[in-house]
């Protein structure tokens, strides 16, 4: 029996039509796919046949679970795509697949995907980069535990270093980002664009102040996934939407 190998691979942000021509090469020879709940079914139409398609969880929902999957596929020759959502390597375990995979001795390779990060701003009609407004861009994450002490993510620093903050997972939230970031020193009026579904035809975008976009969001009844937006960029919107 060959050697398997498993191809940890970005499935971009939610267009099928984002994914990397290197990814969609390695979806048509992979034996088994283990793909996340948010990746489009529309790319798994291009696997080929007897390809076994398996959802994340089906097989145990921990992570322990999916590393043992990986490892035994891969141990029987077989070449096993984990189908991630974005990039894998941003936010998405993808750095502890990719470790536990070296320890164990399995042959790997990671293919980089669009990262919603940087995707869905775009299709939102927002430039995270502006020659005249935004030369610092910061990507952090808005799902911690908000009651322990110290959080990682270094908020009041943040507010000044960069002139745009992207937020991913951190709808639930807003209202305590918000808070820490106005408190930092954010301008109220600051605008802030908090866009769901991205990339895909039900997207949605909310845009609104720093010290006005909980209670508007709250209202709205957005629902993730969402990417959030705060800085001087989010008034071109106003000019440059395309998508939505």
């Amino acid at each position: 029996m060959g050697e398997g190998k498993v191809y940890l691979v970005g499935a971009g942000p939610g267009d099928p039509g984002l994914i990397t021509v290197k990814g969609l090469a390695c979806l048509q020879q992979a034996d088994t796919v283990i793909y996340d709940r948010l990746v489009s079914q529309g790319l798994l139409d291009h696997v080929p046949p007897g390809c076994e398609l398996i959802a994340r969880g089906e097989h145990g929902q921990d992570q322990s679970a999916l590393y043992r999957l990986m490892a035994d596929r891969a141990r029987q020759g077989q070449t096993v795509v984990r189908l991630k959502g974005g990039d894998p390597f941003l936010f998405g375990r993808g750095g502890e697949e990719a470790g536990f995979l070296a320890a164990a001795g399995i042959p790997f390779e990671v293919v980089p995907g669009v990262t919603s990060a940087l995707a869905v701003p775009t299709y939102a009609g927002i430039p995270l980069t502006h020659r005249c407004l935004s030369s610092a861009v910061g990507i952090v994450t808005g799902h911690e535990a908000w009651d322990k002490p110290g959080p990682a993510v270094n908020w009041d620093a943040l507010s000044r270093a960069v002139d745009t903050l992207v937020i991913l997972m951190g709808l639930k939230n807003l209202p305590l980002i918000a808070e820490r970031l106005l408190k930092s020193g954010k301008p109220v009026d600051t605008p802030v664009a908090v866009i769901c579904r991205g990339s895909l035809p039900e997207q949605v975008t909310v845009v609104s102040t720093l010290s006005q976009i909980g209670a508007e969001v709250e209202t709205s009844g957005l629902q993730p996934p969402a990417v959030i937006v705060v800085g001087e960029v989010v008034r071109l919107r106003e000019k440059i939407r395309w998508f939505d």
